[in-house]
């Protein structure tokens, strides 16, 4: 017999895709606090200390922390999905926004990642099928002092929702969207999604799929978004940071996730992931900073309109062979945009592209106001009994 923990075993070469301090079957079940992120353990709930709570405001109120935006309620993803890791930084980013509990609301569309809003301690809904952007369009007009967040999946947003979110991107509602694509439909087990690759096997293509996938970087770019960017869910600080800035930008605030479904597509995303390859297959960009990846090792260059690849060590190029990457330039977004699984070039995550433009809500406010102030306010009443009438008899 070997004496070697059995959890220790290679998973083909891939890491093992369940959450820290979680055991295969069979296993005692973990303690309380090696729960996945967002989990609490069955039982009475435990008070919150007396007082006011929420963020600091400057009127006695305490700081607020992850578990005053973390509810009550059982997380209900399978152990081990990506989803953990998304919704575990948004409770830690939260207090860090300063935004109080009852100004912040959270809209979702279907789909596993549309279970968000239950698990999140704030307003939010669970909309239907693809039509978050409307939900989350005529609230932020009626109310533009809440801080609206949309949680949508690549099923959700780029198929039946696909006419909605091109129209939220050129409008420039601001909003934040959060985007998890993982490559699949994971709700109804396991069908192609917009963005499988060409020949993905699943249940609803068992000969291989025959669709194009959307890129959906360059989709919203080619619909006029004011703010596009991507992060893994596997890399929380990056995470973190992105989400931030999606925050911190007036208008919408697109942020797609690669997110691992590791029941019906594990390991898609795995080699801009794991440390073994995320060196060599994964650059990171920053606004006016040389592209370089592979410890700075490579580095990425122009030639012509074309990125390619460069050996910094070999002495042939240097750092300043480097494209410097400028995300207010809708060129080279583009052209970032369009690096998407080619095996010679490296996934780019960042900021793709930052514009400066008036938000929908800003722009929908100011006309209301300025009709007021040149005709008064109206009256509903008036307006429905005004103008051509006619009877039918």
């Amino acid at each position: 017999m070997s004496d070697k923990n059995p959890d220790s075993k290679p998973n083909n070469g891939r890491k093992p895709t369940l959450p820290p301090g979680m055991k295969p079957k069979g296993a005692k079940p973990p303690s309380a606090s090696k729960l996945p992120p967002g989990m609490k353990p069955k039982g009475p709930p435990t008070a919150k200390p007396e007082g006011p709570q929420g963020p600091a405001g400057g009127d006695g109120a305490s700081k607020a922390t992850r578990a005053d935006f973390s509810s009550d309620q059982d997380v209900r993803w399978c152990p081990g999905c990506g989803d953990y890791a998304i919704l575990a930084t948004v409770q830690r980013l939260m207090p860090e926004l300063g935004v109080p509990r009852e100004k912040v609301v959270f809209v979702s569309g279907i789909g596993c990642s549309s279970r968000f809003p239950y698990y999140m301690n704030t307003y939010g809904m669970h909309s239907i099928h693809g039509r978050a952007p409307t939900i989350v369009t005529g609230l932020k007009s009626a109310r533009p002092d809440l801080d609206v967040w949309m949680i949508t999946g690549d099923g959700d947003s780029l198929s039946i929702g696909g006419n909605h979110i091109i129209h939220i991107m050129r409008r420039n509602v601001n909003v934040q969207i959060i985007m998890f694509n993982n490559q699949i439909y994971g709700l109804t087990k396991g069908q192609y999604s917009p963005t499988s690759e060409i020949g993905k096997v699943t249940k609803s293509t068992p000969f291989g799929s025959l669709d194009h996938p959307f890129n959906p970087i360059a989709l919203v770019l080619g619909a006029e978004a004011s703010f596009a960017a991507r992060t893994m869910d596997r890399d929380p600080k990056h995470m973190k940071e992105i989400l931030k800035r999606a925050h911190d930008y007036r208008g919408t605030g697109f942020v797609e996730v690669y997110q691992n479904c590791n029941i019906f597509n594990d390991g898609a995303f795995f080699q801009f992931t794991e440390k073994e390859t995320k060196s060599d297959r994964a650059i990171f960009f920053e606004h006016k900073k040389p592209l370089t990846y592979a410890g700075g090792t490579k580095g990425l260059r122009l030639n012509g309109f074309s990125l390619e690849s460069i050996d910094l060590e070999n002495g042939n190029f240097g750092i300043d062979d480097c494209l410097v990457y400028d995300e207010t330039s809708r060129d080279l977004a583009g052209i970032m945009a369009r690096v998407y699984w080619r095996p010679d070039l490296p996934q780019p995550f960042g900021v793709f592209y930052r514009e400066d433009r008036p938000s929908y809500d800003d722009l929908l406010h100011k006309q209301v106001q300025s009709v007021i102030e040149r005709s008064g306010k109206g009256s509903l009443e008036k307006l429905l009994s005004e103008g051509e009438t006619w009877e039918v008899s």
